[in-house]
């Protein structure tokens, strides 16, 4: 009886695989490249750019960041996209000031150091990615204090900073050495903003979220390179719902749309209930609604609980459907962190990383009114009086990444989900990074965890493994024996193409040949 079930699966099996029904094996990224400089994590220090513009990245290396010098003596590493070497260039930075923030604009970029004594006073190294040109600037703001990020706009650089417990933006203008804070963006904490440096439109869209404790809307802002105010608008709901954050799609693309796509709650302020999205230029009615706004609660998506067991995901449907039954909704607690939104087919990719803080045991925060920041992050700025507690959050875990594909008037064509293994950051930053698949219809989605390389290749909604992962490589030889024993500060960026950028530092142990401690730079990428 066993081999006769036996036989029938194969012969189901096969018959599902001839009809076209079986998925197909996802791709498996390619690797062969790899940058290796002998470098130790206790003694150097590395930060990598992506240019995408030339296919080319950028390293900042320190290699004694704990010396006692006067001056630090920086080295600059421009590669290809076969990661080999343009040029090496030096640049010489006074010990008070420290690494801060790193940006690009096309194939230049900028460096910025904050003193370590005096807040206020700021550094920049001016880069051209093409000559390694280095120019310097260092400015005396009197007032900045906290430095949160960082962005490139027609050759002026806009600095988003606290000031008196207020979120500004200090635009420095490079070509006239001269800085100005910008009375346009003063929002006091608490405040969520996020950023877009718009190079082919020559404007700074920004997205500020704003609460009165009952009800929250966004304001957007637009700016010229110079910093001018040149459109300020509000986006709210009508209903009890109220809009957390956002993020906007280019102005370059106003003509068939331009999407506003973010997350809404329902009264809590801390926790989202769903996504919304809105085509801008369909313009608001006599009442000043938002004609296109559009929402999509969490329980309603295809795959938003695919982190969860079968079971558990299922109870949670079916009690969302009684209660909408009875015109009631189910209150969900979720907090995301929305990623850019990155082009794709005929509109729009969006990522919402879901995490939760954890707390130190019986601990009160004692390092201001904001969680811990990244500067990866364009945005979210929170005070924890907001959420209704001192305590301060020590980290953040990840437990899934959602995943959407949104046409330009803001409707909703696709989701999925990407599920996290135990992921845990120290401060809330993106995890996941996405690069679109040759064939332009998928998409690859990837986190670094030590020398695993995680990822999932999404088709729309169609399901797919959730737990590929490859090693990343030390060698290209087949012959050659050897192993990374640990990885260290490993980091993961998205480059050009459907390429990725894995670095970090490795300890190497060898057959043959002595055992070997670098920094490494893996291309990883889909054909």
């Amino acid at each position: 009886m066993h081999y006769v079930s036996t036989l029938i699966f194969l012969f189901l099996l096969g018959g599902l695989a001839a009809s076209g029904l079986a998925q197909p094996a996802p791709p498996t990224p390619v690797q062969g490249v790899r940058l290796e400089l002998p470098l130790e994590v206790y003694s150097s220090d590395v930060q990598v750019l992506p240019l995408p513009q030339d296919s080319s990245v950028l390293l900042l290396v320190d290699k004694e960041p704990l010396s006692g010098r006067k001056n630090t003596n920086y080295e600059l590493h421009k590669y290809d996209y076969r990661l080999q070497r343009s040029w090496l260039k030096t640049m010489e930075v006074p010990r008070e000031f420290e690494f801060s923030q790193l940006c690009s604009e096309g194939t230049n970029a900028y460096v910025l150091f904050q003193s370590e004594s005096v807040q206020h006073r700021l550094h920049v190294a001016a880069i051209d990615g093409i000559s390694g040109q280095v120019r310097t600037y260092t400015f005396d703001t009197k007032l900045a204090r906290d430095v949160y990020d960082l962005k490139s706009l027609g050759g002026n650089l806009f600095v988003s900073v606290l000031v008196d417990n207020h979120l500004t933006i200090l635009l420095l203008d490079l070509a006239a050495n001269k800085f100005q804070f910008l009375p346009s963006v003063y929002e006091p904490l608490p405040a969520q903003l996020s950023f877009l440096a718009d190079s082919a439109a020559r404007r700074a869209e920004f997205v500020l979220s704003q609460t009165n404790g009952f009800k929250n809307r966004l304001q957007l802002k637009q700016l010229s390179a110079q910093g001018m105010l040149l459109r300020s608008e509000f986006v709210q709901a009508e209903s009890e719902r109220g809009l957390i954050s956002a993020q906007i799609s280019p102005a370059t693309d106003s003509a068939s749309g331009r999407l506003l796509a973010g997350t809404y709650t329902l009264r809590d302020s801390r926790f989202s209930q769903g996504l919304f999205a809105a085509d801008l230029t369909a313009g608001v009615t006599p009442t000043g609604s938002r004609r296109s706004l559009r929402f999509y609660d969490f329980a309603n998506l295809k795959h938003f609980f695919d982190f969860m067991s079968p079971g558990r995901a299922a109870r949670l449907r079916q009690r969302s459907e009684k209660m909408r039954a009875t015109d009631r909704v189910l209150r969900l607690r979720y907090r995301t962190l929305i990623h850019d939104l990155i082009p794709f087919q005929d509109g729009y990719v969006m990522v919402a990383e879901v995490y939760y803080p954890q707390y130190r045991q019986n601990a009160y925060s004692s390092f201001g009114p904001y969680l811990p920041y990244s500067p990866y992050r364009y945005g979210n700025y929170s005070n924890n009086s907001w959420y209704g507690t001192n305590r301060q959050a020590e980290g953040y875990r990840i437990t899934h990444a959602l995943v959407c594909g949104f046409d330009k008037r803001g409707n909703l064509l696709w989701d999925n989900t990407f599920v996290l293994k135990d992921v845990y950051s120290n401060s809330l930053q993106e995890t996941v990074r996405l690069r679109p698949l040759p064939d332009g219809q998928r998409v690859a989605i990837a986190y670094l965890d030590e020398e695993k390389f995680n990822y999932k290749v999404i088709d729309h909604t169609a399901p797919s493994p959730n737990d590929l992962q490859v090693d990343l490589q030390t060698t290209a030889l087949p012959t050659v024996k050897e192993k990374a024993t640990s990885t260290s500060q490993e980091g993961l960026s998205a480059w050009y193409g459907s390429r990725f950028l894995a670095f970090g530092y490795q300890s190497i142990r060898t057959e043959k040949a002595p055992n070997r401690e670098v920094f490494f730079i893996n291309v990883l990428g889909f054909e």
